[in-house]
């Protein structure tokens, strides 16, 4: 069993940053890829980013290729999301996901957090 936490979420301007933070509860974290999603009103939850156990291997959604920032510290049991230059279409609910294989396919995913808002104003 993992349980995410994830923070950071909020009101940013067109062009700024943000830094979404996923805890996780337990032992294995270490184990586990990681995953970012996210959903806004109306739509379907689409894939964001994932990272491998190690950090090693990287994926991106090509919205957010060059934009968004992967990275984990396993010591700390947690995994970020480093997001520059926003967009107002980034506007979402964002939420991470826990799976021992990495992927993009948010029902493969196995454990998710309760999700953060994020808010980009034009």
């Amino acid at each position: 069993q993992v349980q995410l936490v994830e923070s950071g979420g909020g009101l940013v301007q067109a062009g700024g940053s943000l830094r979404l933070s996923c805890a996780a509860s337990g032992r294995t974290f270490s184990s586990y890829a990681m995953g970012w999603f996210r959903q806004a009103p109306g739509k379907e939850r689409e894939f964001v980013a994932a990272v491998s156990w190690s950090g090693g291997s990287t994926y991106y959604a090509d919205s957010v290729k060059g934009r968004f920032t992967i990275s984990r510290d396993n010591a700390k049991n947690t995994v970020y999301l480093q997001m520059n230059s926003l967009k107002p279409w980034d506007t979402a609910v964002y939420y991470c996901a826990a799976d021992h294989y990495i992927g993009v396919i948010a029902a493969e995913y196995d454990y998710w957090g309760q999700g953060t808002q994020v808010t980009v104003s034009s």
